[in-house]
């Protein structure tokens, strides 16, 4: 059984009313327990919508959505579904709402009346999981954008959360920010086998997945690894979409006659095949 599944689900906005909208429209997929899935698409494809019926937060409107085998639109299931699945947003400062770093990860906790000792201890893990534990007594308005996204992604662990839900994560932070919360989600995902969905606009995130989704007016129109869906550069450009800088390079270099060995998604890969040629 997939952790997250979704079948025929359709989702629309003001339904019943004078102004309907369709934004999801008969999603078919499943997410096993430990992948790292990114979903891509334009503004108004559909991503954040899907991502939020992941936890409930949003219910279809037709189909169903599954978590761990439980319906996500039956309340009595609500509790369980949000500790099973955590989300961080694009920003920050809207998810930290106490005025120190171990405080707002004891929040979750803390509010379902766990055990004080216990509080403390899924504190310390997590702030251990995102390499964040000299910054225990620091306010979070001291902390950079990366370091607060990283408490965000704290926050959820301290819940037992089994999935990361990150919806455009980045997408306010520099360079030094997106790189720190890249390697503290792959981090977790690989040590920990935390299930990752990953809604991004930066190719270079994508590509650190197993799996990419590639969204289109509510629909999903590709579905691959990110080799397979990067090495279809001018069909990526057709969509509106950008492909990372690595696999963009390689396709210039062969419509130049320079032909490397396999489809490349990132520099390291690239370099490799650059320096294996004659």
């Amino acid at each position: 059984m997939a952790f997250i599944e979704c079948r025929n689900l359709s989702h629309t906005y003001n339904a019943g009313m004078e102004n309907p909208y369709k934004a999801l429209d008969d999603i078919n997929i499943k997410i096993e327990q430990g992948e790292f899935v990114a979903i891509l698409g334009t503004n108004g494809s559909g991503k954040s919508t899907l991502a939020k019926h992941f936890n409930s937060l949003l219910q279809p409107t037709e189909g169903i959505c599954l978590v761990d085998g439980m319906d996500t639109a039956r309340e009595e299931n609500l509790w369980d579904i949000r500790r099973r699945v955590g989300m961080v947003f694009q920003n920050p400062d809207n998810q930290i709402i106490a005025a120190i770093v171990e405080d707002d990860i004891g929040f979750g906790p803390e509010n379902i009346g766990m055990d004080p000792h216990e509080i403390r201890r899924r504190v310390t893990a997590a702030l251990k999981a995102v390499n964040m534990e000299e910054f225990r007594h620091f306010a979070p308005h001291l902390l950079s954008g990366g370091q607060k996204q990283r408490v965000a992604i704290a926050g959820a662990l301290a819940m037992d959360t089994e999935c990361l839900v990150l919806d455009e994560p980045t997408a306010m932070l520099d360079p030094v920010g997106r790189q720190e919360v890249m390697d503290t989600v792959s981090k977790l995902n690989r040590e920990k086998q935390i299930t990752v969905i990953n809604i991004t606009h930066f190719m270079e995130e994508a590509a650190l997945s197993d799996r990419v989704l590639v969204m289109k007016q509510g629909r999903i129109l590709r579905e691959g690894t990110p080799e397979e869906i990067f090495q279809d550069i001018r069909g990526m450009k057709e969509l509106g979409l950008d492909v990372p800088v690595a696999a963009e390079l390689a396709y210039r270099l062969e419509q130049r006659g320079i032909k490397l060995g396999k489809a490349i998604i990132n520099r390291e890969a690239l370099v490799k095949e650059l320096c294996q040629l004659k």
